[in-house]
C-alpha cells in the first residue's frame, strides 16, 4: 500500500493530499531511512517515524486498511513505539 494512503488510513492526516504533501517534504522514515515519494510502499511490520504537531511519532504498521474508517478502526492499524 502506498504511504500517503496509509497514513490518510491510520488518521494522521484530515486528506490524502496533506498526507502526500507532507512525505513529499521528506518528513518521514520508513524503516530507519528518509523518504520522501508518496508513493513508497509500506506492509505489516515496518516502522514509521515522523514528527507531527510538537511530538514524534514512532509506530509499527500491524495492518493496511481498506478503507478509511472510524477512529477505533484506524487505531487499529498501527501499534506505537516510545522514541528512545
Amino acid at each position: 500500500m502506498r504511504l500517503d494512503k496509509w497514513l490518510w488510513h491510520a488518521r494522521f492526516f484530515k486528506s490524502r493530499s496533506l498526507a502526500t504533501r507532507y512525505v513529499e517534504k521528506a518528513r518521514c522514515r520508513v524503516d530507519g531511512r528518509v523518504v520522501d515519494k508518496p508513493h513508497a510502499t509500506v506492509a505489516p511490520g515496518m516502522v514509521l517515524t515522523f514528527a507531527l504537531g510538537p511530538r514524534v511519532r514512532v509506530v509499527r504498521i500491524v495492518a493496511l486498511g481498506e478503507r478509511r474508517g472510524p477512529a477505533p478502526e484506524a487505531r487499529a492499524l498501527y501499534d506505537e513505539i516510545d522514541p528512545a
